[in-house]
């Protein structure tokens, strides 16, 4: 069906992502338009190391695709609630897959051409020492302040790994971990 359809009638969510299921490309796009601001309002607090906004709010919409592609209205929970699930899920895996050491060359690097409206003195390699000893002290100074369990859970989360995941690797539920994900933002803030 024509994607005119679905934005002229009052279709549920769940009732796009049925006809999406089915191959509707109309209703997949009705819905892609239909939270396109939720994406936007999920990827605004979020920081992407050598990327910028818009590669954030494309990632954003990688999530709500899969949110459509594998809604089961089984599970008793609304579509919004998973997709924004899905969403900030891709978001948190981008931004810590970005801040892995791996990307540290590209993320930190420093250009070796003069850039125009910058102080006379450039990032240096001092200034990237300095940086690194303060994040180094942060993060010790973050660990004295978290349980063993949300150390545990906090590194596992920083390496991308899902909800389910860590709670398998820790042996805890699934809703231990987001609670401990929850006192760890709570105690960085």
């Amino acid at each position: 069906m024509d994607i005119t359809a679905f934005q002229n009638t009052q279709y549920s969510d769940e009732a796009l992502c049925a006809l999406a299921a089915g191959g509707d490309r109309g209703a997949e796009e009705a819905l892609v338009l239909r939270y396109h601001r939720v994406v936007r309002i999920c990827a605004r607090p979020f920081f992407l190391a050598g990327g910028d906004s818009e590669d954030l709010i494309q990632e954003a919409m990688f999530g709500l695709l899969k949110a459509i592609r594998e809604f089961d209205p089984g599970r008793d929970a609304a579509f919004r609630t998973f997709a924004e699930v899905c969403i900030r899920n891709r978001i948190l895996t981008v931004v810590s897959a970005a801040g892995r050491e791996k990307h540290a060359p590209l993320n930190n690097s420093v250009s070796m051409e003069e850039e125009v409206g910058l102080p006379d003195r450039a990032f240096g390699p001092e200034d990237a020492l300095i940086l690194r000893e303060e994040q180094l002290e942060r993060l010790q100074r973050l660990r004295t302040k978290l349980s063993s369990l949300e150390r545990k859970v906090l590194s596992l989360y920083l390496e991308g790994y899902s909800y389910e995941e860590i709670a398998a690797r820790v042996g805890r539920s699934v809703k231990s971990v987001d609670n401990a994900v929850q006192r760890i933002r709570r105690k960085v803030v």
